[in-house]
């Protein structure tokens, strides 16, 4: 049952008429005939006596005609509700990240955006990289963080930074002084901690298996997510091979150039059918924050 079947039906209820209740739905008269047909066969009943010369209710059709009309008002007061509440929610910018140094990466640009735009309400999602994919596909965010290589297909890249290769390790570790170091360097590093794909881009994990040739079992620490990782730098247990997302750094923690490998392009990705204003507003205050922040840091971290 659907409410042009219960119009059409009230429209013949008041003119008890075919012909003019086609006119005043503007549809044709088999039109009308049809969503009565329908309508009956979906109630069971006959709701009209049809002759060549009259058209009446039947007592069905009489007992029906008060539940169509309240049926009709509670669909009408429906949506209007439902279009007030929309209308009233804040405008909203799906954003997902695939670890906590991408949500920190957010932060300057979200209390800048906050300002500019106050109506504007960001929703971050932090799950696993396939399901922000398919949010991406199916616009429920606008906007993903990503690494070049790791672009979903169909979507547009945009670069926002070239991330330089570092070594990260806490401040107690024997290579902190050093202002840069080489692959050859690294096989006297210490444990290194590493995680699997996803949460390395595929041109990282390449370079990974190079840090980790040869190495003892006991020189490795396998971690299911950057936030272990980091957790296990930290605290002195390892360290890795990372891309340096500048503003994202975490403190206490040093960043060691590694120039024999070069930078990886980090930005965002969307679909430009469904990119809309205040998603490229957004992506304007984090370029022009990135790039502030980029320009004023070090290349050595003694945070």
């Amino acid at each position: 049952m659907n409410t042009t079947q219960l119009e059409t039906f009230l429209s013949v209820a008041n003119f008890l008429n075919f012909s003019r209740a086609a006119e005043q739905l503007q549809i044709t008269q088999p039109a009308v005939s049809h969503q009565i047909n329908t309508l009956e066969d979906e109630l069971g009943a006959k709701l009209f006596y049809r002759t060549s010369k009259s058209v009446r209710l039947t007592e069905a059709g009489q007992l029906f005609t008060q539940y169509a009309s309240e049926i009709l008002k509670l669909s009408g007061v429906s949506k209007a509700r439902v279009r007030e509440c929309r209308e009233s929610f804040p405008l909203r910018l799906g954003i997902g990240c695939r670890n906590f140094l991408e949500l920190r990466l957010l932060e300057p640009a979200l209390a800048r955006l906050r300002q500019e735009a106050p109506d504007l309400l960001p929703v971050l999602r932090l799950i696993p990289s396939a399901s922000l994919e398919n949010l991406l596909e199916e616009d429920d965010i606008q906007l993903l963080l990503t690494f070049q290589d790791s672009t979903p297909q169909k979507a547009v890249f945009r670069e926002l930074v070239r991330c330089p290769l570092v070594f990260v390790c806490d401040r107690s570790h024997p290579f902190a002084a050093r202002e840069a170091l080489t692959l050859a360097q690294l096989q006297s590093a210490g444990r290194i901690a590493t995680c699997p794909p996803p949460s390395y881009p595929p041109s990282l994990f390449a370079i990974q298996s190079r840090v980790l040739s040869g190495r003892s079992p006991d020189q490795l620490l396998f971690c299911d997510s950057l936030d272990i990782a980091y957790t296990l730098i930290a605290s002195g247990y390892a360290c890795a091979v990372m891309p340096d997302l500048k503003p994202a750094r975490m403190p206490n923690l040093r960043y060691i150039p590694m120039p024999e490998f070069d930078p990886l392009s980090f930005g965002v990705v969307y679909h430009s059918a469904s990119i809309h204003q205040p998603a490229r507003l957004f992506l304007s205050l984090l370029e022009t924050l990135l790039r502030e922040t980029t320009t004023s840091s070090p290349s050595f971290s003694t945070m």
